[in-house]
């Protein structure tokens, strides 16, 4: 029987170009996981911190990696999920969830590999092409004319939906009309605002965006703001969107149960991993919910496979730059899996040395 024989943690820091997304992160903290077991197959892992932090989240990995990884045998990545977030018990979800992801990761792209099967195989799936929405290169302050530009930018490339970010201001008001009036028919648009919104704002935005019939609002309130939430559903003209702030399916039953949701969006860390994110795609299915998980569509498009709740990949290339030639969206804006076994993403080269900033 398999043990692992190497269990390794290390920080990266990557720099971005400028500002990015409706939060405005310069730069994302890395946590890399690189197991190998004792048969000399491996696993590569990761998980991210927007906003600094990220050397608690690694001390975290290392932590759990020499507890209940380093030297053991091999467990189905499910089991080991549960043993790592029952350490939590008395330390709360937090920091551990992020490093609990990045292990995850891991460990399911090593068992993949024993398999010898791509990872939505190992998950209980089959694949699935999926649609891409375009997500990149908008911002809450943009130019009517830039936020134009780069919707025409993404229907060309066949995308279907365009997510442009907001926060309900006036200036909203315009940029959301003038990437209407210019989208080619058969382009939705989303509007994310990045928990920017109190009440009385999110209910003026959700207006604004059902006149040119919005597919989702993401995120018009702070992520636990559960009855403010409840609130604006139960006359909301737009479906709501949020779950990139919630760590684990325990805090986002809240809104399920208040029906002041319609579309879950896991965040990889976040959530703990690709095993939590899979157990909310499994729980929405049941309540008729749709999942769009939070960027990472050549990771989640696995999830997808063993999931038919999820049902749209964003295109937000915020890692993508670290891997290498991961899978794309094709030319009609459509994201297939790959077939090698695991779950595909392997460092460019030269990434680790670059980056890595605990060495």
């Amino acid at each position: 029987m398999a043990t692992i024989a190497k269990a390794n943690a290390e920080l990266w820091v990557f720099p971005l170009s400028g500002p990015t997304g409706g939060s405005g992160i310069t730069a994302v903290d890395v946590i890399v996981i690189d197991i190998e077991d004792s048969d000399g197959r491996t696993g590569t892992g990761f998980s991210y911190v927007l906003g600094g932090g990220g050397a608690t989240v690694a001390a975290a990995a290392r932590d759990m990696l020499d507890r209940f990884v380093a030297d053991q045998v091999v467990v189905p990545p499910q089991a080991l999920w549960r043993r790592l977030a029952g350490s939590l018990n008395r330390l709360g979800r937090g920091v551990g969830y992020l490093a609990i992801a990045a292990i995850d990761v891991a460990m399911w792209d090593l068992y993949a590999k024993q398999l010898d099967m791509p990872l939505y195989r190992a998950l209980g799936g089959t694949t699935r092409t999926l649609p891409v929405y375009g997500s990149g290169g908008f911002g809450p302050k943009q130019d009517p004319a830039a936020a134009v530009a780069r919707a025409l930018d993404y229907a060309e490339m066949g995308c279907t939906a365009v997510k442009l970010r907001v926060a309900g201001a006036p200036a909203d008001l315009q940029r959301i009309q003038a990437v209407a009036e210019a989208l080619p028919d058969g382009v939705d648009i989303m509007a994310d605002a990045n928990e920017k919104c109190d009440l009385a704002r999110a209910q003026w935005l959700v207006n604004v965006l059902a006149d040119v019939n919005a597919l989702w609002i993401e995120e018009p309130l702070p992520a636990h703001d559960t009855n403010g939430f409840a609130t604006l559903a139960a006359n909301c003209p737009v479906p709501i969107a949020t779950g990139e702030h919630h760590q684990g399916a325990v805090e986002l039953t809240p809104l399920i149960n208040a029906r002041a949701v319609s579309i879950l969006q896991p965040d990889l860390a976040m959530m703990g991993g690709i095993t939590e994110s899979l157990r909310l795609a499994h729980i929405a299915e049941h309540y008729n919910l749709v999942v769009s998980p939070h960027f990472l569509p050549a990771l989640f498009i696995h999830v997808a496979g063993a999931a038919p709740s999820v049902r749209w990949m964003e295109d937000f290339p915020l890692l993508e730059p670290l891997f290498d030639n991961p899978v794309g969206m094709d030319s009609d804006g459509n994201i297939t899996p790959l077939e090698t076994p695991g779950h595909g993403i392997a460092w460019a080269d030269g990434a680790r040395e670059k980056y890595r900033s605990d060495a």
